[in-house]
Order: structure tokens, then C-alpha cells, then sequence
């Protein structure tokens, strides 16, 4: 039994080995994972795995939407006492997700720029938020700077949310006005990840540009995929169906 339980350790060892070899990680995990198959594993999956998950980032979605329900205001007034006190670069990146969680999308662009000329300025989260901001804020160039802020996160680490980038890059090239490349963005990303995000996105896409029977046929298959749902699935994703449902009505 004891052979049993070891090769269970090396076996999840290498699956983070693998995981930091397909990501670019720094060699030093490669060791640290075979010479400390068990511990190895946890601080990995604590320190580089599970920041980079999506499981993290819904579950942080969940919370942040279950506080914005009971005060809508209560991160915003946080974040900005929290800068006023301090006005760090961390602290300028709380308040711009804080005014972009708000709608307040031209003050997140403004905070974002702002942060991205400090300390940060190579942060994906910054890139990822900036782009965010101005597809929300909207513009005449609001999709080609959203598109070089992707160019830059990427640049930076190129295995950042790379399901949630993708569906963003199919929204920048749609508001830069480039059609064709948007429908292929939206296509590549519902086939390499096909999130529910994703395929809300393209139904809406597909329905501003008056394609009701496609925006129909993509809402049918998510509405056949969202009849296999736990309940904390609905939970999760009914920002999206109530984003996809909205569009194939109007």
C-alpha cells in the first residue's frame, strides 16, 4: 500500500510539472516538484496553479457579487479611502476595479492608466482591466486601444485567463469595427474553451449584427447545455443567460 500511495504523489507531481513546463514557469519548480513530490505539489498548486484557475476566479466572482448585492457601494468606498490614505499602485488598481464593478467605466480607464504608469505597469491584471474599461466605457477608439492592451498582456504572459482574454479580444475587434476577424475570434474561442461567457457573447455579438437565426441557434444550445446545471451553476452563469436571453428578444 505504501508504493500505492507514493506513486499517487509522483504522479500529481508530474502533472504540475507538466503544467509548468506548458506555462512557462520557472525551472526551479521542475525540481522542487520530484525532489518533494507532496510538498512540492501543494506549494505549487497554492502558489502558481490556483491563482491562474478559473475555479478561483468564480468563486471570487460569487463573493464579490453576493457583497455588491447587500452594498453596491461598499468596495468602491473602501477602495478610494483605502487610496486616499495611501495611493499606491496597488492601491489605484483596487479602485479601478472598484469603478469598473460600478460603472463607472471612463474613471476605471482613467485609474487604470494612471496605475499602468507606476510599478505595475507589466501587470496583467492592468492590461486585462484596462481593456475591460474602455469596451465598457465605449469610444470611437475604444476597441484598437483595447486591442493593444491585450497585445501588451500578452506580451507579459501570455497564459493569463486566456478563455476570458480570448472572448475579450473578439469584443475589441468587434467595437474596432472588424467584423469578420470578431465572428472568427468568437468561433476560436467557443471551440477551444466554450464558457458560458463566451457563448453569451457571441449570441449577443451575432444579434447586433442582425443574424437572428445564428444568435437563435447558439441560444438554444446553451439553454439545451444549461439543462444539465447544478444549482451553483445557475448561480454562476445567470448574468450570462440573462445577457444571451435579452439579446435573441430584442
Amino acid at each position: 500500500m505504501p508504493f500505492v500511495g507514493l506513486g499517487l504523489h509522483v504522479l500529481i507531481a508530474l502533472f504540475f510539472a507538466v503544467h509548468a513546463m506548458r506555462h512557462g514557469k520557472q525551472m526551479y519548480w521542475l525540481l522542487i516538484l520530484f525532489s518533494f513530490p507532496l510538498l512540492g505539489s501543494i506549494v505549487y498548486f497554492v502558489v502558481e496553479y490556483l491563482p491562474a484557475s478559473r475555479m478561483q476566479r468564480t468563486a471570487g466572482k460569487v463573493a464579490s457579487a453576493a457583497i455588491g448585492f447587500i452594498d453596491p457601494e461598499r468596495e468602491y468606498r473602501a477602495a478610494t479611502e483605502a487610496y486616499d490614505l495611501a495611493p499606491t499602485a496597488q492601491n489605484k488598481l483596487r479602485l479601478a476595479k472598484a469603478a469598473l464593478d460600478k460603472g463607472q467605466a471612463a474613471d476605471a480607464v482613467g485609474h487604470y492608466r494612471d496605475a499602468l504608469k507606476g510599478p505595475l505597469a507589466s501587470d496583467p491584471e492592468l492590461q486585462f482591466g484596462l481593456a475591460s474599461a474602455l469596451l465598457a466605457a465605449g469610444g470611437a477608439t475604444a476597441g484598437r486601444e483595447a486591442l493593444q492592451a491585450l497585445q501588451a498582456l500578452r506580451a507579459t504572459r501570455d497564459d493569463y485567463r486566456k478563455d476570458e482574454v480570448a472572448v475579450l479580444t473578439a469584443r475589441a475587434l468587434a467595437a474596432d469595427g472588424r467584423q469578420p476577424e470578431a465572428r472568427e475570434a468568437f468561433e476560436a474561442a467557443l471551440s477551444q474553451y466554450n464558457t458560458v461567457e463566451a457563448r453569451a457573447r457571441y449570441i449577443a455579438w451575432l444579434a447586433q449584427q442582425g443574424d437572428a437565426t445564428g444568435a437563435q441557434r447558439q441560444w438554444d444550445e446553451l439553454q439545451q447545455a444549461a439543462r444539465h446545471w447544478n444549482t451553483h451553476a445557475r448561480s454562476v452563469n445567470r448574468e450570462w443567460m440573462r445577457l444571451a436571453s435579452d439579446a435573441v428578444r430584442a
